[in-house]
């Protein structure tokens, strides 16, 4: 049995190993976007701290501006840390997570998998309070931020596809089995893929033709 088949309580098809193998390469994908985001975004902070009048790369016009994003309270909101070094620190993790079980084999305990998700919700969470602020409140947006939201909800999609598709919640047979054809359905896709659109809506409603001023 490979690894992946190891994830499960029964054997199951390669299809099923395929698909878990899948959610990991996501969260992989995710997380190094997320981190690459983090990365860039925590030289621009260190830029801005040596030069507040200086004009970032990632900002283009008044509405993509990561120097108006980084100036505002949101920007600091745990002790007054930057939002971008936190990322430094937890995304570095996810991806170290998803590369041991994609090419290391490690096959991870219920509790871990648990707390991962929970994690990540929590992480996602905080994404979209940043990403509602900057649209509706600070009214300018940071495109790194956007590609940190963005790689939340691959990563948060990745880990709950995982916990759904282990049954770590517990559920009895009958949910169990109505889950499970959900998720071969493939219906969890395109739910995540509207999400996705439905966010991008919101932003140009906002800001229209003044993304591209």
């Amino acid at each position: 049995m490979t690894a992946f088949g190891a994830l499960f309580k029964k054997k199951d098809s390669k299809t099923e190993e395929r698909s878990i193998r899948t959610s990991f390469i996501v969260l992989f994908i995710g997380a190094v976007l997320a981190l690459i985001a983090a990365f860039v975004l925590s030289l621009e902070e260190i830029h801005l701290l040596k030069n507040p009048d200086a004009v970032l790369s990632c900002s283009f016009n008044l509405v993509l501006n990561c120097a108006t994003v980084m100036q505002t309270w949101q920007a600091s909101v745990f002790f007054g840390i930057p939002n971008m070094f936190i990322g430094l620190m937890a995304f570095p993790v996810l991806v170290a997570v998803a590369v041991a079980a994609i090419w290391g084999g490690a096959i991870y305990r219920r509790w871990f998998l648990l707390a991962l998700n929970i994690g990540v919700l929590l992480g996602t969470i905080f994404a979209y309070w940043l990403f509602f602020n900057s649209v509706y409140v600070i009214q300018v947006l940071c495109p790194w931020c956007l590609v940190v939201t963005f790689s939340c909800t691959l990563m948060l999609a990745a880990v709950t596809h995982i916990t759904l598709r282990q049954n770590l919640l517990g559920f009895g047979k009958k949910t169990n089995e109505k889950v499970q054809n959900f998720l071969k359905s493939g219906y969890h896709q395109l739910i995540v893929a509207t999400w996705i659109v439905l966010m991008i809506a919101l932003v140009f409603v906002q800001f229209g033709a003044d993304l591209f001023a």
